[in-house]
C-alpha cells in the first residue's frame, strides 16, 4: 500500500512543468521513506514521518532541527565539465548537547553514496571511542561523460531521537580541488575533517613525487594515494584499505608512477589520526570502561601539499653510467700502474744484467755461462726476474740484488741446505703430524717464549700445510655466502611484494625524498650504489690471484726470495676478504630493497666478518704458525652475529642484557689478551687460578719485575682500556642501535691493532714503500669523507616510520643519489684501499731473511 501511495502521489503532483523539480525531490523523499520502512521490517509503520524536501544552494548555512517525526532532504545541483573537476565539500555541526541518538546524514549522488553520523565516533587503540560533533567531508566526483552536464545530489538528514536536535549544514565548492604541478597548497585537516585533492598527470610526465609537509609534529597524520574511484577512503579506520599510504609527522613523500593509474590521475588523501602512538607520540592512559567516550581535544593540523615531477629516464642512465664509470676507473688505474711497474722491473733487470761498469766476460757469466761458456750459474746467486710484471708482485727487486752489504747473507747459503730444507718441507702435508710430536711441543715452548721473536720462529710449519689451512677461510666464507644470501634474497623479494601489494609505505624505511623506483623496486638508487663493493671486491680478488700466481711460479723455480725471505705468503685470508667485500655489497643491496628493523643484520653481518678477517690477517702476517683456524674464527664471528641479533631484538632498554653482554665482553677481552701475550702457550684448566696466584706472587709481591714482552703488553693494555671503556659506555648509555655499537667495537680494535702494527714496523727499522704509503694516505682521506656522509642519518629504524621520515633529504648528486649512496661509494673505495694496504705494507721486507724480521 505504501509503495502504491508513493506512486499515486507522484502522478497526482506531476502536472505542470513548474512542478517538475518538486516531483524529483518528492519522489526521492518518498522512496527514502519506502526503503526505510522495508529495512526496518515495518517496525515504524504506525509512526508518522514528515519528509521535508528543500531546494538548497551552495555556500549557504542551513540551521535546522531534526526529530524522529520529520526528515529533511536538501537538493543540490551543479554543472560539471569533463575538462575541469570541481570539488564539493559538506560541513555539518551539531549544536545540541547530550544527544540520545545520533543524527544520520546520507549524501546521495549519481554514482556514489556517502553516509556518516554525528557525533562521529572514531576508534583508537584498545577500542577507545572519540566523539566528534563537527564533520567535514569531500564528495567523490564521478567522471562526467558529456562535455558539460548538470548533476544533482541530495543530503538526507534523519534521526531516531524524539527530541529536536539542532544542526548546521553547509555545502561549498572547493576552488583548489585539483592540484597544480610545483604549486604548494595549504589546508587544515582533523580526524573528522579529512581532506583529499585530485592530481592529473601532465603530458610527458610519467612519475611525480607527492610531498606533504607540516610545521607540527603532532597530531599524527596519514597521507594516501588512491585511484579515481568512489568511495574515497578518507577516515582513520579505513584509509589503509586501498592505495599507497604512510604515516607522517612533519614530512611525507610518495613517488607515484603513471603506469599504476590507468585514468592518468589520482587522489591525494590526508587524514589526521585519532591518536599519536603510530607516530611515536605519547599514548595517554585512560581507564578502559565499556562504552566510555573520550574527549580527543583539538587535533587540527595545518599542512601543505606539493606535487613535483620526478626524474626522467635520462637521469637513470646518467646515474648508472656514473656508477659504472667510477669503479671501472679503478680497473683502468690498476692496469696502468701494473704496466708502469712492469716497465720499471724490466729496466731494473736490464740495468742488473748489463751494468755500465761490467766487463763482457762478467756479463756473460752473469747471464749463465762460466769461463768456457758451458756451465750456467745457479739462479740462487742473483734471484729471479722472469715474472716480475705486476704492481703488487711478491718479489720486488731492490738494490740488494747488486749490493753484498745489504743481502743479509742469503747468497752465502749453500744449495745443499736449501734443497734439504725443501725436501724436508715436502715430507708431510698434514699439520697435525707435525704438531703432535712431544719434542716439537717442547720446542714450541722454548721458541715462542723467547723475549725477542723473529718471523722464522713462527714460520716453522710446512708451507703447503698452512696454505691448505688458510684456503679453508675462502671456501668456508664462500659456503656461508651461498647459504646466507639465498634466503636473504627470497625474503627481501617477499618484502617488496608485500609493499607493492598492500601499499603500506611504513614497512620500509626509505629516504622517500630520494627514492627512485625501477620496475618492482622502490629505491633503485640505494641498490645501485652498492655496486662498488662487488666490483672492487672482484678487482681485489684478481690482484690477489695475480700475486698468488707469481708467488707460486717463484716457488717452482726455488727462488730464495720466496722460500726464505719476507713475510710468508698465504693468500687464503685475502681471498676471504675479497669475497666478504663482494657479499657485503650484495647483502647491503638486499637490505636496501626494503630497509627495516627486522633485516638490518643483512647489512652488518659481513661488516663484522670483514673487520674480523682484517685483524686475523694482520696477526697472521708475523704469526703464521699460531693464527686461528677458519673453524675457530668463523665460530667466533657467528657468536658476534648471534649477540647482534639478541641486542637488536632484546637490547633496547634491557638492563639485564647489557650487564650480561658487558661481562662477556670483558671476559673475552681478558682471554684474548692472555692468548696473545703468551703466544698460545697457556692452558685453561682447573689449575689456572693456582698459576695466576703464583705469577702474581713471584712477579708482583716477592719481587717487582716488569713484563717480559713489553711491546705486547703495551698493545694489550691499550686494547683492554679501549674495550673496557666501550663496555662501560654500553652499560651506562645502553644505545638503541646495538648492531652499530657492536660494529664500533670491532672497528676500534682493528684501528688500534693497525696503528700498533705500523708504529712497531717503523720502530723496528722497516720502511713503508711508496705504493703502500699512497694507499694509506688515500684510504685515510676517503674514510674521513665516507664517515661524514654516513653520520648524516637519512633514516633510522630505531624510531617509528613517521619519525624516520623527518630525517629524509633530497638527492644531492646528479638528482639521483643521496647522502647514503655517497657513503656506499666512498666506503667501498675505502675498504678496497684498506685491503690494498694490508696486501702491500710488508713488501719492503720481501728480500730480508725471516730470521731478521721482528715479530710484534
Amino acid at each position: 500500500m505504501l509503495l502504491r501511495s508513493c506512486w499515486k502521489s507522484r502522478h497526482k503532483n506531476g502536472s505542470g512543468a513548474a512542478a517538475a523539480r518538486w516531483i524529483r525531490h518528492g519522489l526521492a523523499a518518498l522512496l527514502w521513506v519506502c526503503v526505510t520502512h522495508l529495512v526496518c521490517g515495518g517496525a515504524a509503520v504506525g509512526e508518522a514521518t514528515n519528509v521535508v524536501p528543500k531546494d538548497a544552494e551552495f555556500d549557504v548555512v542551513y540551521n535546522d532541527t531534526v526529530t524522529s517525526e520529520n526528515q529533511t532532504i536538501y537538493a543540490f545541483n551543479h554543472t560539471v565539465s569533463r575538462n575541469k573537476t570541481e570539488g564539493v565539500r559538506v560541513s555539518v555541526d551539531v549544536l545540541s548537547q547530550g544527544l540520545e541518538s545520533p543524527i544520520l546524514f546520507v549524501v546521495r549522488q549519481k554514482q556514489a553514496v556517502l553516509s556518516f553520523q554525528i557525533p562521529l565516533i572514531l576508534r583508537g587503540l584498545y577500542q577507545r571511542k572519540y566523539p566528534y560533533d563537527h564533520v567535514g567531508r569531500t564528495l567523490c566526483q564521478p567522471p562526467a561523460r558529456a562535455a558539460s552536464e548538470t548533476q544533482f545530489f541530495f543530503v538526507d538528514v534523519s534521526t531516531l531521537s524524539s527530541q529536536g536536535t539542532n544542526y548546521q549544514l553547509r555545502v561549498s565548492r572547493m576552488e583548489s580541488f585539483t592540484l597544480q604541478t610545483d604549486k604548494k597548497f595549504s589546508f587544515t585537516a582533523s580526524p573528522s575533517q579529512p581532506q583529499y585533492f585530485k592530481y592529473v598527470f601532465q603530458d610527458g610526465v610519467d612519475t611525480v613525487i607527492v610531498k606533504v609537509n607540516s610545521d607540527m609534529n603532532f597530531p599524527c597524520s596519514v597521507m594516501s594515494i588512491q585511484d579515481i574511484q568512489c568511495p574515497v577512503y578518507d577516515l582513520d579506520n579505513n584509509v589503509a584499505f586501498i592505495g599507497m599510504y604512510q604515516t607522517m609527522t612533519k614530512k611525507g613523500a610518495i613517488t607515484v608512477q603513471r603506469k599504476d593509474f590507468p585514468s592518468n590521475s589520482f587522489y591525494v588523501v590526508v587524514v589526521v589520526k585519532t591518536e599519536d602512538e603510530a607516530c611515536g607520540g605519547p599514548l595517554r592512559f585512560y581507564p578502559l570502561r565499556p562504552d566510555e567516550l573520550f574527549d580527543a581535544g583539538n587535533r587540527s593540523k595545518v599542512l601543505d601539499v606539493v606535487v613535483t615531477p620526478a626524474i626522467d629516464s635520462k637521469v637513470y642512465v646518467m646515474g648508472m653510467l656514473f656508477c659504472l664509470g667510477i669503479f671501472f676507473s679503478f680497473y683502468l688505474l690498476t692496469f696502468l700502474v701494473a704496466c708502469l711497474e712492469k716497465k720499471r722491473m724490466n729496466k731494473t733487470r736490464e740495468d742488473f744484467l748489463h751494468p755500465a761498469d761490467m766487463s763482457p766476460a762478467e756479463t756473460a757469466s752473469l747471464l749463465g755461462k762460466n769461463g768456457d761458456g758451458k756451465t750456467p750459474v745457479s739462479p740462487y746467486e742473483y734471484g729471479s726476474f722472469a715474472d716480475n710484471g705486476s704492481t703488487l708482485s711478491s718479489e720486488a727487486i731492490t738494490d740488494s740484488a747488486t749490493s753484498t752489504d745489504n743481502n743479509y747473507g742469503y747468497m752465502e747459503r749453500s744449495l745443499d741446505s736449501v734443497g734439504r730444507s725443501r725436501r724436508e718441507s715436502l715430507s708431510s702435508v698434514e699439520e697435525d703430524d707435525y704438531d703432535t710430536l712431544d719434542d716439537i711441543n717442547s720446542d714450541k715452548n722454548i721458541v715462542r717464549t723467547k723475549k725477542f721473536l723473529y718471523v722464522s720462529d713462527l714460520a716453522r710449519k710446512d708451507r703447503r700445510v698452512l696454505s691448505k689451512k688458510y684456503q679453508i677461510y675462502f671456501w668456508n666464507i664462500a659456503t656461508i655466502a651461498v647459504f646466507y644470501a639465498l634466503p636473504v634474497i627470497q625474503l627481501v623479494i617477499t618484502y617488496q611484494t608485500v609493499v607493492n601489494v598492500t601499499g603500506n609505505q611504513d614497512i620500509c624505511y626509505y629516504n622517500f625524498l630520494c627514492a627512485h623506483p625501477l620496475g618492482a623496486l622502490s629505491a633503485f638508487n640505494n641498490i645501485l650504489s652498492n655496486l662498488g663493493y662487488v666490483m672492487l671486491g672482484l678487482l681485489f680478488l684478481l690482484i690477489v690471484l695475480k700475486r698468488d700466481i707469481v708467488h707460486n711460479r717463484a716457488l717452482v723455480r726455488n727462488d730464495l726470495n720466496a722460500l726464505e725471505c719476507g713475510i710468508p705468503k698465504h693468500f687464503g685470508l685475502f681471498y676471504a676478504m675479497g669475497t666478504a667485500l663482494m657479499m657485503e655489497g650484495l647483502l647491503s643491496a638486499c637490505y636496501h630493497v626494503c630497509p627495516n628493523y627486522t633485516n638490518f643484520q643483512f647489512d652488518t653481518s659481513f661488516m663484522y666478518m670483514i673487520a674480523g678477517l682484517c685483524m686475523l690477517k694482520l696477526y697472521q702476517k708475523r704469526h703464521p704458525d699460531i693464527n686461528a683456524s677458519a673453524y675457530t674464527a668463523y665460530a667466533c664471528l657467528a657468536a658476534v652475529i648471534f649477540f647482534s641479533v639478541l641486542g637488536v631484538v632484546f637490547g633496547k632498554g634491557n638492563t639485564v642484557f647489557w650487564i650480561v653482554f658487558s661481562v662477556i665482553h670483558i671476559l673475552a677481552t681478558l682471554l684474548l689478551s692472555t692468548q696473545l701475550y703468551y703466544m698460545g702457550r697457556w692452558r685453561f684448566d682447573s689449575g689456572i687460578m693456582r698459576r695466576m696466584v703464583h705469577v702474581i706472587y713471584t712477579d708482583c709481591i716477592r719481587q717487582c719485575s716488569g713484563p717480559m714482552y713489553i711491546d705486547r703488553m703495551v698493545l694489550l693494555v691499550m686494547g683492554n682500556i679501549v674495550n673496557w671503556s666501550l663496555a662501560a659506555y654500553g652499560l651506562i648509555e645502553r644505545p638503541n642501535d646495538f648492531a652499530s655499537y657492536l660494529l664500533a667495537i670491532a672497528i676500534c680494535n682493528l684501528l688500534l691493532y693497525f696503528a700498533f702494527y705500523i708504529i712497531m714496523k717503523l720502530r723496528s727499522g722497516e720502511r713503508i714503500q711508496c705504493l703502500a704509503l699512497v694507499c694509506i694516505l688515500f684510504t685515510a682521506v676517503v674514510w674521513g669523507f665516507a664517515l661524514f656522509f654516513f653520520f648524516q642519518g637519512l633514516s633510522t629504524w630505531q624510531k617509528t616510520p613517521a619519525e624516520s621520515r623527518e630525517h629524509n633529504r633530497d638527492c644531492i648528486l646528479l638528482s639521483f643519489f643521496d647522502d647514503h649512496d655517497i657513503w656506499h661509494f666512498l666506503s667501498s673505495i675505502a675498504m678496497f684501499g684498506s685491503f690494498l694496504v694490508l696486501l702491500t705494507m710488508d713488501d719492503d721486507v720481501d728480500t730480508v731473511q725471516r730470521d731478521k724480521i721482528f715479530v710484534f
